[in-house]
């Protein structure tokens, strides 16, 4: 790798650090502590390359509208419920048309659901298994549901490439392996956390059919 390219491996302890700060009271997510630790999920995407392709271009995009989102308003878009109640109250989320934040980060959510199965049942793996089964199944189980056939059968097709779990985690976390390894579970622990109030607060909201 390039001299530097050293900061751009992934690791799971900032994921952890920054998903448990996001954790609020009254079960509320804190947006930008959010999307640090998505910034920290989405250098694995890149780091695996072409394998990710599918998802990747469009996770960053996403990150990039809330984050412009918050900086433009920063009051109503603090946390994941204040930004709902601010574009239910304000007719945005009614407009075909418009980019509203609660749309942008449903289909955050739906990666996530992706990205943590596949690094849980990474979890289980020996280094010298494949990856490739544990990978397609954590998508057939999450994102899948969410895209159209061809990109499906894409998807799947790219991922027979993937190498064993040694290998990857190599890839992706450098020689800090043990240390990412280790945090794994704690990890998954606060991102199920995270990833469950979320999910109620669409269930309540009723957005889960956002187009």
């Amino acid at each position: 790798m390039a001299e530097g390219s050293e900061l751009m491996y992934f690791d799971l302890r900032l994921v952890h650090d920054h998903f448990d700060r996001a954790l609020l009271q009254d079960d509320d997510i804190d947006l930008k502590a959010y999307l640090d630790a998505y910034n920290e999920l989405y250098k694995f995407f890149q780091l695996m390359g072409n394998v990710f392709a599918f998802v990747s271009s469009d996770l960053k995009e996403k990150i990039q509208i809330l984050n412009d989102l918050m900086n433009k308003d920063d009051q109503n878009y603090t946390t994941i419920k204040s930004m709902i109640q601010y574009e239910k109250e304000s007719k945005i989320l009614d407009k075909g048309d418009c980019t509203n934040g609660a749309r942008t980060l449903l289909r955050l959510h739906r990666g996530l659901d992706f990205i943590r199965e596949f690094l849980r049942q990474l979890g289980e793996l020996s280094d010298s298994d494949k990856t490739s089964s544990c990978c397609q199944d954590a998508y057939n189980k999450t994102l899948a549901k969410h895209h159209p056939w061809v990109i499906r059968k894409a998807a799947i097709v790219a991922m027979y490439t993937m190498p064993t779990r040694e290998l990857l985690f190599k890839k992706v976390c450098g020689t800090d392996v043990q240390r990412n390894v280790d945090v794994l579970p704690k990890m998954l622990e606060v991102t199920a956390d995270v990833f469950n109030r979320t999910h109620n607060l669409y269930n309540f909201h009723q957005l889960h059919s956002l187009p």
